[in-house]
Formats: C-alpha cells, structure tokens, sequence
C-alpha cells in the first residue's frame, strides 16, 4: 500500500486534467461522508437542540426572514 508521502508526490505530478478530475472527485467523497454523518446525528438526536433552539427564536419572535 502506497504511504501518503507517495501518494502527495504522485497528485503533484498529475497533469492539471487529471488533477482537477481528482480533486473533484476527492470533494465529492467528502461531501458524501459529511451527508452521512449529518443524517447519522439527526438519527440519533444529537441535532435536537438545534430544532429546540430555533423553535425557541421563533416563539420570541426573533427569527429573520430569509
């Protein structure tokens, strides 16, 4: 298995296309595990103080319209 040293090396030398191709593609893997995570915690409860949060702004009357 190629170390990360070999790895950085390697994506230096790529040619702007291919570079490009992978950086788009290294983006979008990491988007991909951010969604999981975020669906993950609203699953599992850990966002609920946010819903609680912004449902106590309402009621006060402190929410701005987007």
């Amino acid at each position: 298995m190629l170390k990360v040293a070999e790895i950085m090396t390697a994506i230096e030398d790529l040619p702007e296309k291919d570079f490009v191709r992978l950086r788009e593609w290294f983006s979008e893997k990491d988007w991909q595990k951010w969604d999981r995570q975020i669906e993950a915690d609203s699953e599992s409860g850990r966002l609920d103080f946010l819903i609680k949060e912004a449902l106590n702004e309402k009621n006060k009357g402190q929410l701005k319209e987007l």
